[in-house]
């Protein structure tokens, strides 16, 4: 008897209650105006906080972003140069140290539209992308930055000395941190990608071969310097992370 309850029980098919919007509330468009308004000024407000305190603190910042150089001298070569590069790197560290409560402000903001199923992805997404923007900081600051600048101090060393201007010293090092930063997210786009069933963990490995030119190319554009160290090390970087991301969809059934 037990057996043929079993057997003429019906399956139950996937929780519907996961595509519903538990915050379905009716806003005018001039409402979703104000609330998007209210979450960038919430968002500037914390970059500018953190542009203060980078600013405040900004010789300890430059002190450690000139450890990679290795004791090359730095010049000013024109007036004020110093004072307009403290601008800069404050600038970088206020974003960097508001990028959290930013990603807060995003998901405040997209969270009432979402349905159970996509609140599920939401938070992994937003702490994946926050773990390795600064995965890909760390990379650049340990990795990529001493290496291209051991390949220049190399190249020229038996005929010029090293003198380096320091605002040019710290476009180089701010953009290729930053822009580390950004490829690091590789991973969180093809998760979203796959769950929003645009592509598929093997049609990602079939295009293997466009994946390497096109990690080349990031490679040579993203990075600020010419030379083949740090441009090989970054489409390393890129191959790695997209194959890395490759195994988690697998992972994720997509």
């Amino acid at each position: 008897m037990a057996s043929t309850d079993l057997e003429t029980r019906p399956t139950h098919p996937a929780d519907p209650n996961l595509d519903e919007v538990p915050d379905d509330v009716e806003m005018s468009l001039f409402e979703h105006l104000e609330e998007l308004r209210l979450r960038i000024f919430y968002g500037l407000l914390a970059v500018a906080v953190g542009v203060v305190g980078c600013f405040l603190a900004v010789r300890p910042i430059v002190a450690l972003l000139e450890v990679p150089a290795q004791g090359v001298k730095f010049l000013q070569i024109a007036p004020g140069e110093f004072f307009w590069v403290s601008f800069k790197v404050a600038g970088y560290g206020g974003i960097i140290l508001a990028s959290p409560f930013i990603l807060y402000q995003v998901v405040r903001f997209v969270l009432p539209g979402l349905t159970r199923r996509e609140r599920q992805l939401l938070g992994p997404v937003v702490l994946g992308s926050g773990l390795l923007f600064f995965a890909g900081l760390g990379f650049a600051y340990i990795a990529l930055i001493p290496a291209a600048l051991n390949f220049f101090i190399s190249y020229g060393a038996d005929v010029v000395e090293q003198a380096w201007s320091i605002e040019r010293y710290f476009e180089f090092v701010l953009l290729l941190m930053f822009c580390t930063g950004l490829v690091f997210q590789v991973p969180i786009l093809q998760v979203i990608l796959a769950q929003l069933g645009i592509v598929s963990s093997q049609l990602m490995l079939k295009g293997w071969r466009y994946v390497i030119l096109g990690a080349a190319v990031l490679g040579a554009v993203l990075t600020p310097s010419t030379d083949p160290v740090t441009q090989s090390l970054l489409a390393g970087a890129v191959l790695g992370l997209y194959f890395g991301g490759i195994g988690v969809v697998k992972l994720l059934g997509k």
